[in-house]
């Protein structure tokens, strides 16, 4: 990419680069994302050039299965159907050692969080140059793409059940999560105006999400039309998520026995229940005695209802009603920046 043409229209923090050609992105994901001086936009010039579509990759550093998804693909040399716009958007906390380890600077905030106002501080400078250069491109659609950090079969995660937003999670996946949280995500703020879905491709590092989101790329691109027309058959559809963290102050292990300087020690597969049916008494790890129930799980009304879902039995955390957990981590980093994991409710049920 070195002689292409660089240029920033809006003089703000986004790269834009012309198409690149197949000998300027590089033999691998990371020689790609060394190429890149910032957060980055190509447009790829498609066989119709009256519409539009949007892929966005690598809004959190340590999910690098779209970056490697859009690598591949650019490698092929494509003409893709339509006009596609690419967005690379954490380049910095990709690039930061080890590589594809961070989910965002250790000084900045987690990026897709930062997609509603105030748009406040680097992040919030660039989800807001990121929304207006969506906006200006009046795309038909689009799709973000993302890694888990626990054991996770692929999904879509969508703000609304309409039969556009569950045709796009069909090019990636069997499954889709109907969200009502107010979180500050890309998808979030755009569910109004477009088909926008977020794409969970499995954990990251894994050779099987990276051949996810490359197929699922590759069909969203490739498509003369996106299937946004009828809603899919045989589709497992999850609803009202709930977001299960730790209590502040808690200090959080995984183990296979109670950590003797942990106040909460949740086994260490625990992510292995991820979109399973836990029964009522499931026990999901220790607390320390006289300790008081330390998570708590929030819906999009704001309460706490931890106390209906957990309860500690013995100097065990079990859940108390039958739930289904999806997005289950093991790392300690991303449990206490993000969540533990979500609880939803299978619709079928």
């Amino acid at each position: 990419m070195g002689a292409r043409k660089v240029y920033d229209v809006s003089g703000g923090p986004l790269r834009y680069r012309d198409a690149p050609r197949r000998e300027d992105v590089g033999a691998s994901a990371e020689d790609f994302l060394a190429m890149l001086d910032g957060p980055t936009v190509f447009r790829i010039p498609g066989r119709d050039r009256t519409r539009t579509r949007a892929l966005v990759t690598l809004l959190h550093g340590n999910e690098p299965s779209g970056l490697r998804a859009l690598h591949s693909w650019l490698r092929s040399g494509p003409t893709p159907a339509v006009d596609v716009l690419c967005v690379v958007a954490a380049v910095a906390a990709a690039r930061r050692p080890p590589a594809f380890s961070h989910r965002m600077l250790p000084e900045e905030r987690d990026l897709n969080r930062c997609f509603r106002p105030p748009f406040v501080g680097t992040g919030g400078v660039l989800a807001e140059a990121i929304v207006r250069m969506v906006r200006s491109s009046r795309p038909e659609a689009l799709v973000d793409l993302h890694n888990n950090t626990g054991h996770n079969p692929a999904y879509g995660v969508a703000m609304r059940a309409g039969a556009p937003e569950l045709g796009l999670v069909t090019l990636f996946a069997e499954r889709v999560v109907l969200s009502d949280l107010t979180l500050g995500a890309l998808t979030e703020v755009l569910a109004d105006e477009l088909p926008a879905v977020t794409i969970e491709c499995g954990r990251a590092g894994d050779p099987a999400s990276d051949a996810i989101a490359l197929a699922g790329l590759t069909r969203f691109v490739e498509a003369v039309r996106l299937p946004l027309d009828a809603v899919p058959s045989g589709f497992q559809v999850f609803e009202e998520p709930m977001r299960v963290g730790v209590r502040p102050g808690v200090r959080l292990a995984f183990a296979e026995a109670p950590a003797v300087d942990a106040d909460l020690t949740l086994t260490s597969g625990v992510d292995q229940h991820n979109f399973s049916l836990l029964e009522a008494g499931t026990v999901l790890g220790w607390v320390r005695p006289s300790i008081q129930l330390p998570i708590e799980a929030r819906g999009a009304a704001g309460d706490d209802r931890a106390s209906d879902l957990f309860e500690i039995v013995d100097d065990r955390l079990r859940t108390r009603a039958a739930l289904v957990p999806i997005m289950m981590t093991t790392d300690i980093r991303i449990a206490v920046q993000d969540c533990l994991f979500y609880v939803v409710r299978d619709r079928a049920g």
